[in-house]
């Protein structure tokens, strides 16, 4: 399990400094906005789960590499937003995972106000999975670590690659590649190994 807790309580990560940015042509704001996509394509191909933990704000770019998350977790009093559109340049990149996360309605609101939405707010709508409690963010991290470490761990692996590509896939692709990678997982001893353990406890 990796864990992205950035780099203070403030935020997750800061988002990126609007006077870098305001130096841009062309050429260079193509080869900037690269560099943030391969940051959120090497989370989202990370074999293992990826949880964000998220303190504080997450704005712009901070959001779209929390997206890429596979597991959000934020504190009580935390904020979200993409307000970029508020500076002259769209959304991009990883915020097309958002329409798939909470849906056209609110990915539409969030990427084209540039306003704000509390941690409340981002679970309803399922932006995040868990919002702690005051002073219980890390709790809730270590609660989903110990969850996750339960599972097998090639079983793991296996689901989130599986729910990557049915990202992708049609329907019937998805069921089809489904079979053939729960048949591979027999290759190993653990569906019998954890198998047999639940059996034993249930005595």
């Amino acid at each position: 399990v990796l864990v992205l807790a950035g780099q203070s309580e403030k935020s997750l990560i800061g988002g990126a400094d609007i006077k870098e940015m305001a130096r841009l042509d062309p050429t260079t704001a193509e080869a900037f906005i690269t560099r943030l996509r391969d940051l959120c394509e090497a989370v989202r191909a990370f074999p293992a789960p990826v949880i964000a933990r998220m303190p504080g704000w997450c704005l712009g770019g901070g959001l779209e590499v929390a997206a890429a998350c596979d597991i959000r977790i934020a504190a009580h009093d935390a904020k979200f937003g993409m307000p970029e559109v508020r500076v002259g340049i769209p959304s991009v990149i990883h915020a097309a995972l958002l329409p798939r996360l909470i849906g056209w309605g609110h990915a539409r609101w969030l990427v084209m106000t540039a306003e704000n939405i509390d941690a409340p707010t981002a679970l309803t709508w399922g932006l995040v999975d868990v919002v702690a409690p005051e002073g219980g963010l890390d709790a809730a991290v270590e609660h989903t670590i110990a969850a996750l470490l339960a599972c097998g761990p090639h079983a793991l692996r296996a689901q989130k690659d599986l729910l990557r590509q049915w990202e992708e896939l049609p329907l019937k692709q998805s069921v089809d590649l489904s079979i053939k990678v729960f048949g591979r997982s027999f290759l190993t001893d653990e569906p019998t190994r954890l198998m047999r353990g639940f059996i034993e406890r249930k005595r």
